[in-house]
């Protein structure tokens, strides 16, 4: 069987596109880096790929607001691609400024619901930018693909608005993936653990399918055992605790 194909969009100011090309390849995946202009002038085809990727970073500097711009090219120039992309049953995965133009552009909580968004991500209660490393707590009810397997994960934040505010109906309990915690799991834990004063300790979102996903935390940033802060002390592991959300995805592409 040929390779899963995964696209990861790229656009000024991503920085995190080279770690998520590394750990979708690592995990399996034929990956194309594609800028965000070259599937506007459909030099290459979303339909051509199971996965989407969009990753970290501060794309175009964040200007209006984080991922505000990057979502906007998304709705006005790719909505019927991004439609059918969907409706094929395909995965679409936003890590950080990723999960802002997901929300941004109305891919999560649910695609084109026709409406204002009811969720957004906005500056950190700390008034700071946070980057250091979180414990996160999957939830298990939870029908998203990427987390199967997983029951909680230790990675990195680096975001200065990851705050997700709006109405918490907007959300059922399965929609809701990861949570902020303690080392013992504890969900309500409050800064720092939760870095940024979301709503319910909320870390990542899923759509109702389970294959539509976005998160604040950077599992592409601790694919590889050695990128653990303290792997020296604990002694390094083949791979890191984020590597199987991209495994996970590998897998279950191979079925569509």
């Amino acid at each position: 069987m040929s390779k899963v194909k995964a696209i990861v969009i790229r656009s000024p100011g991503a920085n995190c596109d080279g770690e998520a090309v590394f750990a979708l390849e690592k995990a399996g995946a034929e990956v194309a880096l594609v800028h965000i202009n070259q599937l506007s002038r459909r030099e290459y085809k979303l339909a051509d790929y199971q996965i989407l990727l969009i990753p970290g970073g501060f794309t175009y500097g964040d200007d209006i607001s984080g991922g505000k711009v990057l979502a906007n090219e998304l709705k006005l120039k790719l909505s019927d691609d991004m439609n059918r992309f969907v409706a094929d049953g395909k995965l679409i995965i936003g890590i950080c400024n990723g999960f802002q133009i997901m929300i941004k552009a109305g891919i999560l909580p649910k695609l084109n619901e026709g409406e204002l968004p009811k969720l957004t991500l906005t500056y950190n209660d700390s008034g700071k930018f946070e980057c250091r490393w979180v414990y996160l707590s999957v939830n298990q009810k939870s029908p998203c693909i990427y987390t199967k397997g997983i029951e909680k994960l230790y990675v990195p934040v680096a975001h200065g608005e990851g705050k997700l505010i709006g109405d918490p109906k907007t959300l059922s309990a399965k929609n809701i993936v990861l949570y902020y915690a303690n080392e013992k799991g504890d969900r309500k834990a409050g800064y720092p653990y939760n870095p940024n004063g979301s709503i319910n300790n909320i870390a990542g979102i899923c759509d109702d399918t389970g294959r539509i996903f976005a998160l604040m935390p950077h599992p592409e940033r601790h694919v590889l055992g050695t990128q653990h802060p303290q792997w020296t002390r604990l002694g390094a592991k083949k791979y890191g605790e984020g590597f199987p959300i991209f495994q996970n995805a590998i897998k279950f592409a191979k079925g569509i």
